[in-house]
This record gives C-alpha cells, sequence and structure tokens, in this order.
C-alpha cells in the first residue's frame, strides 16, 4: 500500500525548501559548469562525475528535505527497460542513482543545453524527440540498443512529461517502438514522489516516497498487451489510493 497522505505543508518546510535549493542548485551550477571539462577527460570520468552529483542530490534530500526513500519489489541486476511512473524532478535523480546510472531518455531539449547537452549525452543521456521524426527515432533505438549492448540497463518515463499526483495519462508512443524494436524484458517501477514534492510547487514536504518494483514485463508481448500491463503496474500506487481504507 501507498503511504499516507502527508501533512500540510509547514514553516520547516519552506525553510528545509530554502535551504535546499541555497545547497543543491548552488552545488549543481559548479558541476554542470565542469560537466564539459569532465566529459572530455573520457566516458569513465563523466560516468563518475555524474555519479556523484547524482548521489549529492540524495543527499540533500534526505539530510535537507528529510525525505527518504521506501522500496518494494524486486531491483533486477542485468540490463533491461524500466519504465517509470513521472511526478516530480525528485525520481529522475534518485532512480538514476538507484538503478546505477543507466542511460536515461530524456526530451530532446534538454540535450541541446550548450555544453551541458554534450557532456550529458556522453554521460549517457539519450534525447527523445517528441515529434517522432524517423532520423531522430533511429537514433534513439541506436544508442538504446548500445547502452544494453554495453551491460546498461535504460530508464524511460513513458507518459511523457511529470502529472499531477492521481493522474494516469497514456502511454506515449515512444515505449512502444523501444520495447518492439529493442526486445528487452520491461521493469515498471510505480512512486508516489508527488505527494512529498509536488509538480510546479517550490516548497517540499518531509516524508518517505515509494517505489515499488513490478512484474517484469517480458520481450516479444504485442504491443497492447505490454502497453496495459506497464500502465497499470506504474499507476499501483495511485490505484492503492483509490481503495477504501
Amino acid at each position: 500500500m501507498s503511504a499516507p497522505a502527508p501533512a500540510p505543508a509547514t514553516r520547516a518546510d519552506v525553510a528545509r525548501s530554502v535551504l535546499f535549493a541555497i545547497v543543491f542548485y548552488g552545488g549543481t551550477i559548479g558541476a554542470v559548469l565542469l560537466a564539459p571539462v569532465m566529459a572530455l577527460l573520457g566516458p569513465r570520468v563523466i560516468l563518475w562525475w555524474g555519479t556523484d552529483w547524482l548521489l549529492f542530490h540524495g543527499w540533500c534530500a534526505r539530510v535537507l528535505l528529510r525525505i527518504e526513500r521506501r522500496v518494494e519489489g524486486v531491483i533486477p541486476d542485468r540490463p533491461v527497460l524500466y519504465a517509470a511512473k513521472h511526478q516530480s524532478m525528485y525520481e529522475t535523480i534518485e532512480l538514476a542513482a538507484m538503478l546505477g546510472s543507466p542511460a536515461v531518455l530524456v526530451k530532446r531539449e534538454l540535450a541541446r543545453i550548450p555544453a551541458w547537452g554534450w557532456a550529458a549525452k556522453r554521460w549517457g543521456v539519450i534525447p527523445v524527440d517528441r515529434e517522432g521524426s524517423a532520423a531522430a527515432l533511429r537514433e534513439m533505438l541506436r544508442a538504446g540498443r548500445a547502452a544494453i549492448d554495453g551491460g546498461r540497463a535504460l530508464l524511460i518515463f513513458p507518459e511523457g512529461t511529470r502529472v499531477p499526483t492521481g493522474e494516469t495519462p497514456p502511454l506515449r508512443s515512444g515505449f512502444a517502438g523501444l520495447y518492439r524494436m529493442l526486445a528487452v524484458d520491461v521493469v515498471p517501477i510505480a512512486l508516489d514522489a508527488g505527494r512529498l514534492w509536488p509538480r510546479r510547487s517550490f516548497v517540499k514536504r518531509a516524508g518517505v516516497v515509494t517505489f515499488r518494483f513490478g512484474e517484469t514485463v517480458p520481450a516479444g508481448l504485442p504491443r497492447r498487451v505490454a502497453e496495459a500491463r506497464v500502465h497499470a503496474a506504474i499507476n499501483a500506487l495511485e490505484n492503492d489510493a483509490e481503495k477504501p481504507a
């Protein structure tokens, strides 16, 4: 079952959020400015640099915001396609750290940021073209295949954007393309980070975020079957919340 709804934000939550913004974003500026230099030193160096930044975020969330995480289910020890619910910035960074720095699929605009975007792609970020051009799709599939063949998992947020707690939009078409062309198992991830880290809200609340790893969806299923199973699994915590106590 998902955790109970948090209490309204307090003055302490506001103060912690201000401190988090100063420390985390202040440190991130330095990390971003140095990222292109680290990328020039080679793949191992930029991977190490990026992983340290992920861990820095986790420390800031735990110590400054008092946000802890709870993991339910089994995290595979092999390269798979992770498909996660998307409610906040928190899970995009926390999952990348938790899953051992997988190659993360992100919207193309982020990969176009001067200097940083190049470094991010060297780290393993895979741009996603929401317009769905054929060339962009081929490049995405090529990068995804290279990651899997290199022993690295993939992380995708198949809803395409952050959604408020309780909303369950359909999966974007890009997920089906990856699933079919890469012929890889999918592990869906439900989470409830939006309760504590609301979309488009500066104030974060202390509490526990649940990450629920669902049953593996094997490669090779018909598209509708795979999408239905993944959609239900990533929304498992939303479905729990709707059940009477």
